[in-house]
């Protein structure tokens, strides 16, 4: 059974010193993290957290490896997001996709992402059809650039 996640005072301190290293420009842990802001859904302010992307026949998708976590309820009710590292910025629009398009993404995301890989009932390389039948606990958004 997978793993529940909880944001706990080691995680918020993962996240601050990631954070503060993408701020700096620098992509820790890997090539694919970014700081993603959305709007909050409630109060309308910017909200920043790390993340990793996956890149996948030249399209940005963007996994919620933790479920229906805040940036997803926010994306969710406003699809515009904000991705940067150091000094540069990208403005994106999110479309949340169905369990067939996200299925092979997931399967991507943990084989790139292998921290996460706990909280999947799939485990790295099993078939598509079982990240399939977990994607509604993962939820997958698809990036296209933001309309100026």
């Amino acid at each position: 059974m997978a793993k529940e996640y909880r944001l706990g005072p080691t995680r918020k301190a993962v996240n601050v010193v990631i954070g503060g290293l993408l701020k700096l420009g620098v992509p820790a842990p890997g090539k694919t993290s970014y700081l993603m802001t959305t709007k909050g859904r409630r109060s309308g302010l910017d909200r920043t957290t790390p993340v990793n992307l996956v890149e996948s026949d030249g399209e940005q998708w963007l996994v919620s490896p933790y479920g229906d976590v805040s940036w997803v309820h926010n994306l969710r009710a406003d699809a515009t997001v904000r991705l940067s590292r150091g000094k540069h910025h990208d403005t994106w629009r999110a479309e949340e996709v169905d369990a067939t398009t996200a299925a092979p993404i997931l399967r991507l995301y943990i084989d790139q992402v292998r921290i996460t890989a706990p909280f999947f009932d799939a485990k790295v390389g099993a078939p598509v059809e079982e990240f399939a039948a977990e994607a509604g606990q993962h939820p997958v958004f698809r990036l296209t650039a933001a309309a100026n």
